[in-house]
């Protein structure tokens, strides 16, 4: 089975194995929320079905909970089941954006206690560049016994992050651009700025330049460093909606540095109160 990353090679000799992976798309687009979707029926991997960030992969939005917060778990499941998986399937998860919106439905699935989710390194383009074909085929699932079980990856609430302001017994990472860290070229939020003493990691760093995850080895020479003395499971991971979040926290299991939490409501919740501190620069 695989749990992190799985390379296009690794999913077309899944396709033709006997036990068949159950495959989602999650390609999106912030600025289009209509494209991913549109993509989808155009082309895809074959068997894959499409998962929708807003509509399938995010909670109902209250004004005050973030542009994505994240899903009721009973939701989700019994989506999951109705697209046919169950306990023991391999899940694997692409996109089209240097797996942004596929390390979400990774965290998600790890949320609900499912270890069987992985990641297609390099995404549809790797699976193109391989050679290998694309459909628009959409097929009909039947249904599967899919169970939450204990989780395998953790949230805080924003409480648990104010409380962190005081005590500092985490790290705060926020996988967002250095611009829109330092409060500048804000597009998505209304308020630009980060949470104070948070550093900043860009999601887009642990990518090779061919769009490939790097190495374990160079994962770990990048991450040990913001580090310090604390160990993985004493940092929060943020962005400005949760999602790009996860590529860190994906990054970090790859680097077989686990433990990393998130804090999904991330910088659209933080600053939806105006009486939550802000930094910039």
């Amino acid at each position: 089975m695989f749990t992190l990353l799985i390379s296009a090679e690794q999913l077309s000799s899944q396709l033709s194995s006997h036990h068949k992976p159950i495959i989602f798309d999650c390609r999106f687009d912030l600025q289009n929320l209509k494209a991913g979707y549109e993509t989808y029926n155009s082309a895809h991997i074959p068997t894959a079905f499409y998962l929708d960030l807003e509509q399938d992969l995010s909670g109902t939005k209250t004004g005050l909970n973030g542009r994505h917060p994240l899903p009721e778990q009973t939701t989700l499941a019994e989506k999951l089941r109705a697209y046919g998986v169950s306990d023991t399937s391999q899940i694997i998860a692409y996109d089209a954006q240097g797996g942004i919106f596929a390390a979400r439905l990774w965290w998600l699935l790890r949320w609900l206690g499912h270890e069987n989710i992985a990641v297609l390194d390099g995404g549809i383009q790797a699976w193109t560049a391989a050679g290998y074909c694309l459909t628009q085929e959409v097929m009909r699932p039947q249904p599967g016994n899919f169970s939450i079980r204990p989780a395998l990856q953790s949230s805080v609430p924003v409480s648990e992050v104010i409380n962190n302001l005081k005590n500092k017994t985490d790290l705060v990472i926020d996988a967002r651009s250095p611009d829109r860290f330092r409060g500048e070229n804000e597009t998505l939020d209304p308020v630009g700025g980060h949470i104070p003493h948070a550093i900043n990691h860009f999601f887009k760093n642990n990518l090779q330049e061919n769009g490939h995850f790097k190495s374990t080895e160079d994962l770990k020479k990048d991450w040990l460093p913001l580090l310090g003395n604390r160990t993985a499971d004493q940092t929060i991971h943020q962005c400005g909606s949760g999602v790009t979040a996860c590529h860190n926290l994906l990054a970090l299991e790859v680097a077989g540095l686990k433990g990393a939490k998130l804090y999904a409501g991330s910088w659209s919740e933080w600053c939806s109160d105006a009486s939550r501190p802000l930094a910039v620069g």
